[in-house]
């Protein structure tokens, strides 16, 4: 990669790696469906024009089907989980388990019938599962669980979606769904967070991590995916969605004193390698690339550079 794909490389390791942090700091002001309305309100605001401008929005909308399932699948049910999950969970915790999003998404791969887990990719799905119940059972006791049963249903959404965008979507522009999904999703929840916005103005420190969560993790980063998919392609960059949770483990315990003991570190390391076997190299379907037919390259800003992160696509 260049020396610019690096640095954007390095910003999305950040990008999305702290938002675990804010939505931990965010929650003790903001039930979760306000805290989906602030954050994809103010995104949409700074990316519906964009998109719009550059002629973006409107072939998105005229496919408005897909696009309101990959909604449901990547923003509007995993958001509102996640934000109501780290309110009994650790935001170290969520990361981590947020990590096991590439293994979910090779078994939705397999059981579309689109790749054949070899044995490498068996061996991860049975190594990252259990690195998620090592991590579950140190950390969850009673009613913990019901969170963790949120981040499972995270983990699908997440998996999910890139699956619809590639199989609905894949040539429209990607900033475009983008837009539009925000835009869809805050006004579906523009009833239930105003019910529940907060009766009286949060602290400033609530404030700051509530508009960094929206503008800088959500909007700018977004602007900096697609540059990155844009630069070096749609696959090799995206290993920085295994350094997510490194950050998100690292911001707990620096600024929440969060526990990061032997068994939290064991069952991150088996999580993580999990996923990097389940999503190695597959055996595709013969029928589907014949041949000595090679992979088709498009460009990073179609939704195929989202696409691409079906393993391990998590906009957190």
């Amino acid at each position: 990669m260049t020396r610019r794909a690096w640095g954007l490389f390095a910003a999305m390791t950040v990008l999305w790696g702290v938002p675990y942090l804010l939505i931990k700091v965010a929650d003790r002001s903001f039930a979760p469906p306000a805290l989906v309305l602030a954050r994809t309100g103010l995104a949409a605001v700074l990316l519906v024009p964009v998109a719009l401008a550059r002629g973006e929005l409107l072939p998105v909308l005229r496919r408005w089907r897909p696009l309101l399932a990959y909604t449901v699948a990547e923003l509007a049910v995993p958001w509102v989980l996640l934000a109501d999950a780290e309110r009994r969970l650790p935001s170290s915790l969520a990361g981590l388990l947020v990590a096991a999003v590439p293994l979910v998404a090779a078994v939705v791969a397999a059981a579309r019938g689109v790749e054949r887990p070899g044995r490498a990719q068996l061996l991860g799905l049975l190594v990252g599962f259990g690195g998620v119940a090592v991590l579950a059972g140190v950390h969850v006791h009673g009613a913990g669980w019901r969170a963790v049963a949120e981040m499972a249903v995270v983990a699908v959404g997440y998996a999910v979606g890139p699956a619809v965008l590639a199989a609905r979507m894949r040539d429209l522009p990607g900033m475009g769904v983008v837009a539009a999904s925000l835009g869809l999703t805050a006004l579906a929840y523009l009833p239930w967070g105003l019910a529940t916005w907060p009766g009286r103005v949060p602290p400033a420190r609530v404030l700051a991590s509530v508009a960094v969560l929206a503008v800088v993790c959500t909007a700018v980063a977004f602007l900096v995916f697609f540059a990155l998919i844009g630069e070096a392609g749609p696959v090799r960059p995206m290993v920085f969605t295994y350094v997510n949770p490194v950050v998100a483990v690292a911001l707990g315990v620096a600024f929440l004193h969060e526990g990061a003991g032997p068994a939290t570190l064991g069952g991150a390391v088996l999580v993580l390698a999990g996923s990097l076997l389940a999503t190695g190299r597959v055996t595709r379907r013969r029928a589907e690339r014949g041949p000595g037919r090679r992979a088709e390259r498009r460009p990073g800003g179609s939704a195929a550079g989202v696409a691409a992160l079906e393993g391990g696509y998590e906009p957190s």
